[in-house]
């Protein structure tokens, strides 16, 4: 298990203001673009003016290094993993010309050069996308104007600009989510879940794999992980795919922004058919694919496929233990793999699903399942849960896990989060914490976890069974319950806190509130009666 050097003290959150603010501004442009569209207008502003930034400052560099004849030289700047701009793809130029009636045109000329300038950012920024809006000039100029104030903006709220750069782009993608419904699925998973998934699996070192990756909130967060715990982010490298165009360019954005590098594959495909790393064996996979995909498949595709081998190839009515049985395939002999499904796939019948789901717990690579509470997703009401696959439990015995061969943790956190507003919840900061620990302290053993208590890294000294949220059962447990995963089959019912009050008392006090009701219910009908008399209508 890797070791964990201590964790940064954490800062105090600066105020939202500078994120609402441009949010406010963005708003402006709806009504003339739909709203499932303009994000990609904001966000690619934001992009275009934070590698300008970059770039402008590393031009500087050269030229008060007395590097003058290099500052036009792509290579000066790569080597910083930093963009190349041409003069008329510099924010400068697009600052000084935002008025122009021709600015959306400047704009899609000034993405596409630098896309073609810098071959890292092939199929990552939006094409000929401003001038098909038909935007309004005086609108796009104000967004202009707000977003030339975000180096200041960071200032203020004691931010580097890449820091604050990847604030607005995260809160944009949920606010993005949260306006567009349904729809906002295909890019966006809760901050909070996702970062429960990183505390779990912590991927300090090797690869990381999404297969289907949206916007890239698994890898960002992998990567804030690394960051807090003071680790090395070179020591990762980020794998993923996504089928949808659109959302795939947000990845690409994404990433850039926060000087992430990472192989996305050439294009946007489709993970089943045009699997585009073949050859991966991940040691981390963190995931929120499609929940309940239907007709992903026909009948006579994939029947033979190699990451089905061991297992019936899974139905074509739900892609669940598609992804599922992917996602085990890809896994290095030692790797481990997180990821969100619906409800359902812990235990349905349908179609050969629990025959797979049998044949995986026999086959003793389901570590951990956990029941998370309803309304975190802005996308679906459906409640959701987090499985935990690994391909051998004692790859890493001896290395600071515990054996816990032919065991299962089951943890109910159906009780858990906060209502952020009246729709939606979120896991707070000691929810995600009580979780990972839960979890850190089981899969531990007694060195490790004590190393870990010691450096504040886990609040629980030795994992114990507690009824209501947590139980390591047996396969054999399992195999009881129908191989059925629902983590209430297992932790039971919470125990009732004693009161100290005596039964004979609180029978007595019960009571005494029970006839006062009945009492109370008479009079009321008594009352009830003598007004219908006075109506008329007495018997």
């Amino acid at each position: 298990m890797a070791k964990a050097p201590a964790k940064k003290a954490i800062k105090a959150k600066p105020s939202k203001g500078f994120e609402e603010t441009l949010w406010d501004t963005a708003n402006q442009l709806r009504g003339s673009v739909e709203s499932s569209e303009y994000k990609h207008v904001v966000l690619s502003l934001v992009f275009l003016k934070f590698v300008s930034d970059k770039f402008e400052k590393r031009r500087q560099q050269l030229i008060d290094n007395g590097q003058d004849a290099f500052v036009e030289m792509e290579a000066f700047y790569q080597q910083d993993n930093i963009f190349y701009l041409p003069e008329d793809a510099r924010w400068s130029k697009i600052k000084a010309n935002a008025k122009q009636d021709d600015i959306a045109v400047q704009i899609d000329t000034a993405l596409s050069t630098i896309e073609k300038r810098n071959p890292s950012l092939k199929g990552a920024l939006p094409d000929n996308y401003f001038s098909r809006q038909n935007l309004e000039v005086k609108k796009l100029a104000s967004l202009i104007d707000t977003i030339e104030n975000i180096e200041t903006m960071a200032k203020e709220n004691d931010l580097t600009e890449e820091d604050l750069v990847g604030r607005v782009y995260e809160y944009f993608l949920g606010k993005f989510a949260a306006t567009e419904g349904k729809g906002g699925g295909e890019f966006y998973t809760p901050k909070s879940v996702v970062t429960l998934l990183a505390e779990m699996l912590e991927p300090y070192s090797g690869k990381i794999y999404d297969p289907a990756c949206g916007s890239g909130g698994m890898f960002v967060q992998s990567m804030k992980f690394i960051n807090s715990h003071q680790g090395n982010r070179k020591d990762i490298s980020i794998h993923g795919q996504e089928l949808t165009a659109t959302t795939y360019k947000l990845a690409k954005m994404n990433l850039a922004i926060r000087g992430m590098a990472g192989n996305l594959g050439e294009k946007p495909a489709d993970t089943f058919f045009n699997d585009q790393h073949k050859d991966l064996k991940a040691d981390y996979i963190m995931a929120n694919p499609p929940f309940n995909l239907k007709d992903w498949r026909a009948d006579s595709e994939l029947t033979d496929d190699p990451r089905f081998e061991g297992y019936r190839t899974p139905p074509t009515g739900n892609a669940n233990y598609g992804w599922i049985l992917h996602m085990l395939s890809k896994l290095s002999e030692t790797g481990t793999a997180g990821f969100v499904l619906a409800n359902g796939s812990m235990s349905s019948n349908t179609s050969g699903e629990g025959e797979i789901r049998a044949k995986m717990v026999d086959n003793d690579v389901v570590e951990c399942m956990v029941a998370l509470p309803g309304q975190l997703f802005y996308t679906t009401q459906i409640p959701v849960c987090l499985w935990f696959i690994t391909k051998d439990k004692t790859a890493n015995v001896g290395k600071g896990y515990r054996n816990r061969e032919k065991e299962t943790l089951f943890i109910d956190a159906r009780e858990m989060g906060t209502m952020i507003n009246r729709t939606n919840k979120e896991l707070t900061v000691d929810d995600i914490a009580k979780i990972a620990d839960t979890f850190h302290a089981w899969r531990s053993d007694d060195a490790e976890l004590k190393a870990r208590v010691e450096r504040e890294e886990c609040k629980i000294e030795q994992y114990e069974d507690i009824a209501g949220y947590c139980k390591s059962s047996t396969i054999d447990e399992i195999k009881a319950n129908d191989y059925v995963l629902t983590p209430g089959r297992y932790v039971g019912a919470a125990e009732l806190e004693d009161d100290g009050i005596p039964f004979e008392t609180k029978m007595r006090e019960l009571s005494q509130t029970l006839y006062s009701q009945m009492n109370q219910a008479e009079a009321l009908d008594k009352a009830i009666r003598v007004n219908l008399e006075a109506l008329g209508y007495g018997e």
